[in-house]
């Protein structure tokens, strides 16, 4: 199988590894890719929100799969130009991809599906703002309802720092999206998805603030571990019953059938898991954990679902073991980064690339916030974590900043579902 993989993060540097694994693939290109997924795969300029770009580089490289990491590129309709050529693709339609694209959209969807999620309104208009706020609280969740790289949320006891996100949002016309706080842990559970079968693998836990003890503001994520020792044995099973296959089934009636990866980001509350937000793609850095961990080979699963007939699959194979992923994030970082710095110790193994190049002498440069994933297995979450920050302690990336607590909870067994 030929598979060209859209995307240019540590998302995707770990869905090439994954792939370059496979023995069914035969050749793997990647666009645009970085520093690090060219050591892996053949790489190729593009537009990833250009859909007729992507179809086009798909059909002159004659992929027989296309597997579409974004969301841009998801909700910018790039998997259905694919899929006109006659190319199967991993990726949901523009509009199944409203499920991320639009909040507002993905809570009726919820509504309709009766799938628990946080009470919410949608606010447009400035005038309306105060009144809203004083509907909720004292914990603000202010978002933004569309597209936001996992950076659009602000969670606070603070109102005049909610109302001031509100305000910088509703002010670059955005409307804003108020949400009841949900309490308890926080689960990832990834779902492969043909339109009417979920498989899903297996759960995981992200990190969003930038600093350690869930500090400072929020990220595209900084940190993930899978699986969760701390979860109930049918946490998994649970979740795609009450929140997952609803979801899947009424985007079918609604005549958008979901193909692809459905992410749900999920709290587990006192009253039960409850939806904090779904995503049309494979989420980052969870992925970089939970891939590493994947023994089945990932092509034909791709295929299955972008086929149809992922009911026909076998049950996933899991390697023993956790893994852990900790981001290596440039100086600025959320806020402006600093870029263009030399980066030592890349190219070692378990260290995934996301905004990386490399320079005409050879050097590998930094060129985003987010910068790398280090990944680190073992067969207990504390060795697994030991791991990981050994090969952190490998990198050299000036004014880089980590945090050094990634999936610490979870191994002093601290971690409890209400």
């Amino acid at each position: 199988m030929r598979v060209l993989v859209i995307g240019s993060g540590a998302r995707e540097h770990a869905l090439v590894l994954a792939l370059s694994r496979d023995p069914s693939v035969i050749a793997l290109a990647c666009a645009p890719g970085n520093a690090g997924i060219a050591g892996v795969a053949e790489t190729y300029g593009v537009d990833v929100t250009d859909g007729g770009a992507v179809a086009a580089l798909a059909e002159e490289w004659n992929a027989d799969l296309v597997v579409v990491g974004p969301e841009q590129p998801l909700v910018a309709g790039a998997a259905d130009a694919v899929r006109a050529i006659g190319i199967p693709c991993f990726g949901p339609s523009a509009a199944a991809a409203r499920i991320e694209g639009s909040k507002a959209f993905a809570k009726d969807v919820m509504a309709a599906a009766g799938v628990p999620t946080a009470v919410s309104e949608v606010v447009d208009n400035p005038a309306r703002l105060d009144s809203a706020l004083t509907r909720f609280g004292p914990t603000w969740v202010v978002k933004d309802d569309g597209l936001a790289a996992g950076k659009g949320v602000v969670v606070t006891a603070d109102r005049a720092v909610a109302r001031a996100h509100a305000m910088t949002l509703l002010d670059h016309g955005h409307p804003v999206l108020l949400e009841s706080f949900l309490d308890g842990p926080e689960v990832s559970l990834f779902c492969l998805v043909d339109g009417a079968t979920v498989v899903p693998l297996l759960p995981a836990q992200d990190f969003k603030r930038v600093g350690d003890g869930d500090s400072g503001p929020n990220t595209g994520g900084m940190g993930a571990y899978s699986p969760l020792p701390w979860a109930p044995a049918d946490l998994v099973d649970k979740i795609v019953a009450t929140c997952v296959q609803p979801v899947v089934d009424e985007l079918a009636r609604r005549d958008t059938p979901f193909t692809g990866l459905l992410y749900a980001g999920l709290a587990l509350t006192s009253t039960g898991p409850q939806v904090i937000e779904f995503n049309c793609r494979f989420g980052d850095p969870e992925t970089q954990a939970v891939l590493a961990l994947l023994r089945t080979p990932p092509a034909a699963l791709f295929h299955a679902a972008a086929t149809g007939v992922l009911a026909t699959v076998p049950p996933l194979e899991w390697a023993e073991g956790y893994a852990v992923t900790v981001v290596v994030a440039a100086e600025g970082y959320p806020g402006r980064p600093r870029t263009g710095d030399v980066i030592g110790g890349a190219e070692a193994e378990g260290v995934l690339h996301a905004g990386t190049r490399r320079r005409e002498d050879g050097a590998v440069v930094s060129t985003g916030g987010r910068v790398l994933s280090v990944v680190g297995t073992g067969p207990t979450l504390s060795d697994a974590r030991a791991d990981a920050y050994r090969r952190v302690s490998g990198v050299h990336l000036t004014g880089s900043h980590h945090r050094s607590d990634i999936a610490l909870r979870a191994a002093h067994d601290e971690i409890t579902v209400p």
